[in-house]
């Protein structure tokens, strides 16, 4: 009766893609197992062979956090309460359809019977439930059914104190098979039987508060003409018979065909609630005395007052009983790019299109969009901006550290709304010129704080920032930016293959990426610690020892955690390129690990506290100061160390603080970086 379908192994895109089919035991649907395949542009569709593999055409494979990740299509019917599924319509699942009255339903279709609005009829996996309805009418004097309709309405959307909004149902804590719903101004509530289900008791599971049961199985199966099959039964056409103490069925040309019994509407509390053995329906226990007040945690509540235990819920004393409500919430599908949000003044979550990042470690750059690219640029660029409200705009200036073609960020600039927020090097934060402690307040206007890796800026237009004290930025802006920013971060569209737009509106290619960076330069040749600025040449690499300690992005097992929610590539590749041209051989590759962790973070990931201390990307240790602190540290290098000091370059006078080269005196505090 039921078919069961052999895993094969099939070459998609390069690499290997395991099928594996599951129909007879637990589920119906396909699922893709195998090595996953890498790839760089965030949001980018990637094509995939399906020579091989004829239903490879069904799904849709973009890239996500650097990986491939492939779904299937969006467009298909629900089979979430499908016991017996047909073989597949096109790409979809196809759940069995019920013929009734020589007529072909879907799985999932109701209708009504012409001339009677109380009829109902539901068809599910190839059994028909028809039913009538119950109407509840909470009010005392109902108005009468509408021409069409079934049931009396109340005026006011009101019940048990809970407000019933249009497009949202509202249902009673005792009986959560009622819905009662509001249409200018009526109140309309309610009840019909659940649909019979094709699953045996035994694969049947029912969710608390949920008004119906579903089939926690799938299966395929082979159609017998003009028989039934429901539950653990086989039965041939024409046959008459019972699944339950509410139904009777009758075999009809494949289709199961039952009468339900709808129960009327219970209001004592479910815990109350008795069914007699042999009966169809839950009764309620008389009610022994009549009283004008209620008690809930400890509050006396007077006859017809409500109450709201939360957002979603609400009570009502009724004659000495509580009686409550509660709204039924829909459940959204969020997309890849939405997340699952419940704002704190309402009762229902909802579905929001998720923050847009962008982020700078050294002189690497992942834009809105996700795109990756390198600039090495010395001087101030436009990060991003608001173009058309001009609501923002953030800067950076970059710092060659002496260097021939590497910068790093040295200083971030904010400005919104006539503020101006200053980060620098060491924790050096000023609001309007003026340095500051941490927490820094302005009340309704900006939030900044220290974290225990760096420091966070909050403005009340939505925009976030996160320092790492040195090298590492990240930028927040709410969607309501989107299509609207511009600078190195690009354009905030969803799509990465126009992020090199320049200043003029240019779309450069990726040779050309100096060009398009170049193009927001801001403030001049006298921001530029490099005078001759050779933006085309990329630092070579010829010696592998310098980036060695990379590889620990992917084989080390501090980072193993995060490995398949973020693929390390990018990063790997970004951290051998600043080991190339590290100034005095220092920690350079601390940025892309700072950089890959706080993304897994981001992404719910939570690394052992300890990866910073196990790599030595200690917080307090920047890219060139770590070197100083490291050499001081050991004996051997100390002498050098001291010869330095006899003699200190450039560098270490113009970035290692004076208390890394000389004693410190008590009571004096070292000077700030620069």
């Amino acid at each position: 009766m039921l078919n069961k379908m052999e895993a094969g192994t099939k070459r998609v895109a390069g690499f290997f893609i395991i099928l594996i089919f599951r129909l007879w035991s637990v589920t119906a649907l396909e699922s893709i197992m195998g090595r996953r395949e890498s790839c760089t542009n965030e949001g980018e569709i990637v094509p995939v062979n399906t020579i091989n593999i004829k239903d490879m055409t069904c799904f849709k494979c973009i890239c996500q956090n650097g990986f491939v990740e492939c779904a299937p299509p969006e467009n298909c019917p629900s089979v979430d309460d499908c016991y017996m599924l047909e073989k597949k319509d096109g790409c979809c699942e196809k759940c069995k359809d019920c013929i009734y009255e020589k007529e072909m339903y879907p799985s999932g279709a109701e209708w009504t019977v012409s001339g009677d609005p109380c009829a109902s009829l539901k068809c599910l996996a190839g059994v028909v439930t028809e039913t009538n309805l119950q109407c509840y009418t909470p009010c005392n004097s109902p108005l009468p059914p509408r021409p069409g309709q079934c049931c009396p309405t109340c005026l006011g959307c009101q019940l048990n104190g809970q407000t019933v909004h249009d497009g949202r149902e509202v249902t009673l804590s005792e009986d959560p098979c009622l819905r009662c719903s509001c249409s200018n101004k009526r109140l309309t509530c309610v009840k019909k039987a659940c649909p019979i289900l094709q699953c045996p008791l035994s694969k049947q599971i029912k969710a608390p508060g949920e008004c119906c049961p579903r089939c926690k199985d799938k299966r395929y199966i082979t159609n017998f003409p003009g028989n039934c099959i429901l539950g653990n039964g086989f039965h041939s056409d024409g046959k008459k018979f019972s699944p339950d103490h509410c139904s009777i069925c009758t075999c009809t040309n494949g289709t199961s065909i039952c009468r339900r019994n709808t129960c009327p509407v219970l209001e004592c509390a479910p815990e109350y609630q008795k069914t007699i053995p042999g009966e169809c329906c839950p009764t309620c226990p008389a009610i022994a005395e009549v009283r004008s007040t209620c008690s809930h945690n400890g509050t006396t509540y007077q006859n017809n007052e409500t109450w709201n235990l939360d957002l979603c819920r609400s009570c009502r004393c009724h004659s000495g009983e509580i009686r409550c409500a509660q709204t039924k919430c829909p459940k959204p599908k969020c997309r890849a790019n939405e997340v699952l949000v419940t704002p704190t003044d309402q009762c229902c979550s909802r579905c929001e299109e998720t923050a847009g990042i962008c982020s700078l470690f050294g002189s690497h750059y992942k834009t809105f969009d996700g795109k990756f690219f390198n600039f090495h640029g010395s001087c101030k660029y436009q990060l991003t901006a608001d173009c058309y409200n001009h609501t923002f705009s953030i800067r950076i200036t970059n710092d060659g550290r002496k260097t021939k073609t590497s910068s790093w960020a040295k200083t971030v600039t904010l400005k919104f709304g006539g503020i101006k927020v200053n980060l620098g090097q060491n924790l050096r934060v000023k609001v309007n010129g003026t340095k500051i402690d941490f927490p820094f307040k302005m009340p309704s206007l900006l939030d900044v704080d220290k974290t225990s890796d760096g420091v966070t800026v909050v403005t009340s237009i939505g925009v976030q920032l996160y320092w790492d004290r040195n090298n590492l930025l990240q930028v927040q802006v709410p969607a309501v930016y989107k299509n609207g920013l511009c600078g190195l971060c690009g354009n905030y569209n969803n799509v990465w293959r126009d992020d090199l737009i320049s200043r003029r509106g240019i779309n450069y290619t990726d040779d050309e990426v100096w060009r398009f960076a170049n193009s927001w330069k801001v403030g001049g040749n006298k921001a530029c610690t490099r005078k001759n600025d050779n933006l085309a040449k990329y630092p070579v690499c010829r010696h592998k020892k310098s980036w060695l300690m990379c590889k620990s992005l992917k084989d080390m097992e501090l980072f193993e955690m995060c490995g398949n929610r973020l693929n390390p590539q990018n990063y790997f590749e970004s951290c051998k390129q600043d080991m190339c041209e590290c100034p005095n051989n220092g920690k350079c590759y601390c940025d892309s690990f700072s950089a890959y962790a706080h993304e897994c973070a981001r992404l719910g990931v939570k690394l052992p506290n300890s990866w910073r201390k196990d790599t030595g990307c200690d917080i307090a240790e920047s890219t060139a100061i770590s070197t100083a602190v490291i050499v001081a540290k050991n004996q051997q290098g100390l002498k050098r160390h001291r010869k330095r000091i006899k003699r200190p370059n450039k560098f270490f006078s113009k970035h290692v603080p004076k208390t890394f080269l000389v004693q410190k005196h008590h009571g004096r505090t070292p000077p700030p970086i620069h």
